[in-house]
């Protein structure tokens, strides 16, 4: 019987877009502009939150 695997939930800081280029404003010498590359500090560029450990633990049926 397959197991399924509960949906992560999407950080709230980026909604789900953790990685960013964002232009420099200056151009290479073959004409293509510098770009930069940012990560979502919060998810840390995963796009998702970790869940909570567990509170409670089942015993039984």
């Amino acid at each position: 019987m397959p197991q399924h695997t509960p949906p992560r939930p999407i950080c709230g800081h980026c909604d789900g877009f953790p990685t960013v280029t964002i232009t420099t404003g200056h151009t290479t010498p073959t004409g293509q502009r510098k770009t930069t590359t940012a990560h979502c500090p919060a998810c840390h560029g995963t796009g998702h939150t970790t869940t909570p450990a567990r509170s409670h633990t089942r015993i039984g049926a």
